[in-house]
Parts: C-alpha cells; sequence; structure tokens
C-alpha cells in the first residue's frame, strides 16, 4: 500500500498550524495592548529594588518597559497554553487575566 499525499492535504495541514498560531499572536498583541493601557510600566517590575518579579529576582533590562520584553511576552503566551489546555475562555483584557484563579 502506498501512501500518496496531496498538495491539498498539505495545505490544509498548513493553514490550520498557522490559523492557531496566527490567534495566539493576536491574543497575545491584543493583551500587551491592554497592559500598556493598564499600567504605565511593567507590573511585574519593582521600581525600588530594580526587580522583575517574572525572572524571580533578576534584575530588569528595560526598566519596566514591557512592550518589548520578551520576559513578559513569554508569560502572555504561557497564560494562553494554559487557558487552551484547562478549555476555558480566554481572557478579554489584562486585568482579567491577572485576577483570574484556576
Amino acid at each position: 500500500m502506498s501512501k500518496k499525499i496531496y498538495n491539498k492535504d498539505i495545505e490544509e495541514q498548513l493553514t490550520g498550524e498557522e490559523k492557531s498560531l496566527d490567534e495566539k499572536q493576536k491574543w497575545v498583541q491584543k493583551m500587551i495592548k491592554s497592559a500598556k493601557h493598564h499600567h504605565k510600566i511593567c507590573p511585574y517590575f519593582d521600581k525600588k529594588t530594580q526587580m522583575c518579579f517574572l525572572k524571580l529576582g533578576s534584575k530588569c533590562d528595560r526598566d519596566g518597559k514591557f512592550d518589548i520584553c520578551t520576559v513578559f511576552r513569554q508569560f502572555i503566551e504561557n497564560k494562553y497554553e494554559e487557558y487552551k489546555a484547562k478549555g476555558k475562555p480566554l481572557p478579554v483584557n489584562f486585568a482579567d487575566l491577572v485576577i483570574t484563579i484556576f
């Protein structure tokens, strides 16, 4: 028995993966935009000690600017994965993301 792979099947698989990635990136951007609206600096940044709470005690490289911070983006992406794994609806804004208890 030989298996033939058709272009249509490959395209369907690729578009499905791209769609889920696209949805994730849109949600992450939406959360970052919402966080910017609610906070001037990163909510996980301690001004007094210049520490990042997400890095567990390490100094923040960006002085609390979180719009380009890879640590903050990774945190939000991990939250997306948690919500999808548990089958819960995604939060609408950053404030909902922070106060939600699993």
